[in-house]
């Protein structure tokens, strides 16, 4: 497989640089009744591995505004003119698509935190990741800051969707504290290609693992 790929790699610095004699901020972990997959995902991957489910929440929320905004003028009417009314409307509805955005973005990142149902996602992730390390490509992409810098960055958006209903906060950098043990990736990586080197597609390498998984279970 060759040599074994950082989680973030620096176009800008070499590893001697950058250094700090503070120890790294391990990052905490809240509890959560599923696996945790990322404490501080990127904004890009909670709008990629949200579910339709979201995406249809979110629009029935931004849409309630309006609706119900025009059901009240009709039922009691403001009599503020149609000009008044219109701008009340546009005001109305920038609130509710703010509103829909955020119920989406909160439901795909909680399954990041593991706070809700998150098979689908631990397989997506476990997907994306191993097919990384499978091309030599660092997990988490490229980054020009330094590695103490990397660790303010998580710091500042770290489970920063829990309060995403208070303050907005979203994670825009390429970072490499992500509260996982990234080894699984490499194993993985390493299991698939000894089976590819005997010819199994990845349907019987599927099939293999529900194998496996339902053995773990029944010997428990």
């Amino acid at each position: 497989m060759g040599e074994r790929q950082g989680e973030v790699i620096s176009v800008t610095e070499g590893p001697e640089l950058g250094e700090t004699g503070r120890p790294q901020v391990p990052a905490k972990r809240l509890n959560g009744d599923y696996p945790l997959i990322d404490s501080d995902p990127h904004f890009k991957r909670v709008v990629g591995y949200a579910r339709p489910s979201d995406y249809a929440s979110g629009a029935a929320l931004a849409a309630a505004g309006p609706a119900l905004m025009y059901w009240f003028e009709r039922i009691s009417p403001s009599e503020v003119g149609r000009g008044g009314f219109a701008q009340i409307m546009r005001l109305q509805g920038a609130v509710g698509v703010a509103a829909g955005f955020f119920y989406f973005y909160s439901r795909s990142i909680n399954r990041f935190y593991g706070f809700s149902e998150n098979r689908r996602e631990i397989e997506m992730d476990m997907r994306e990741m191993t097919d990384k390390v499978k091309r030599g490509e660092p997990l988490y992409g490229q980054t020009t800051l330094t590695e103490y810098m990397q660790g303010a960055a998580s710091r500042q958006s770290r489970y920063s969707g829990t309060f995403l209903h208070v303050m907005p906060w979203f994670n825009f950098v390429n970072h490499n504290q992500h509260g996982v043990d990234t080894a699984k990736y490499y194993r993985n990586a390493e299991w698939e290609l000894e089976q590819e080197k005997q010819g199994k597609s990845l349907t019987d390498m599927a099939k293999e693992k529900y194998q496996q998984a339902k053995e773990k279970v029944g010997a428990k």
